[in-house]
């Protein structure tokens, strides 16, 4: 049974094109639709060439969004020792050794971001199931298994993500919210295109970008010209 849409979603379905937009058109496009009565994210949906059933084609980093996220992250970190005290003094919303893993066994996931040092690995693997699923277990490669967790609860509640490519090679990621400036907007798109070069597989062959469409959190998504937005300088935008 298709969905039918609602007034309001028509009339912004038909505000966009069946065309790629300019960068900086497409963004204040993204605004213009983000009509719903709550404060929306701006949401970036990337294609790839990439199949991530093969371990050379995954895609699993981090971005660090210059103009932040527009949201609170709650950040939560299992460590032993000194460090639980260090990262409750760095500002982790929670923080704590076994007795925090037995709380997320029980369905405690009230955080946004779990960091853990490389010595509770072992306990922490416990939760994969758990957490896997949700993009939640910590990663050397998402920059969440580390000693340093004061550095890494500062980044991450400063606008650092952490992103992957789900297993049909589409990245889904929130890049600000769609009440920011579009010069940030658009300085935290730049930011995110340029991790995802950087960031490219050793396996990927062929093109590399497929698409990239863009979205309030209730809104229509809209076509970027990817080669617009990577001839951007960095500088430029910032």
């Amino acid at each position: 049974m298709t969905k039918k849409l609602s007034r309001r979603l028509k009339e912004l379905y038909a505000k966009v094109e069946d065309r790629p937009y300019e960068p900086v058109e497409a963004l204040k496009l993204l605004q213009e639709t983000a009509t719903a009565k709550f404060p929306e994210s701006a949401e970036a949906h990337i294609r790839l060439g990439i199949d991530p059933k093969y371990t050379d084609q995954q895609l699993r980093t981090t971005v660090a969004l210059p103009k932040g996220t527009g949201q609170t992250v709650r950040v939560a970190v299992i460590a032993r020792g000194e460090k639980v005290a260090e990262a409750a003094n760095a500002g982790a919303d929670l923080s704590g050794s076994e007795e925090l893993i037995a709380d997320i066994q029980k369905g405690m996931l009230d955080f946004e971001v779990l960091v853990a040092t490389p010595d509770m690995m072992p306990q922490v693997a416990k939760l994969g199931r758990m957490l896997g699923p949700k993009g939640l277990m910590p990663s050397p490669k998402g920059g969440t298994v580390t000693f340093d967790v004061a550095k890494a609860i500062e980044e991450f509640k400063a606008g650092k993500l952490e992103f992957r490519a789900d297993r049909t090679g589409i990245v889904h990621v929130l890049f600000g919210k769609a009440g920011f400036s579009t010069e940030d907007l658009l300085t935290n798109l730049k930011a995110l295109q340029e991790c995802i070069d950087r960031n490219r597989p050793s396996g990927a062959k062929g093109r590399y970008w497929r698409s990239i469409h863009v979205s309030s959190t209730m809104g229509p998504s809209i076509e970027v010209d990817i080669s617009a937005l990577r001839d951007l300088k960095a500088a430029d935008v910032a």
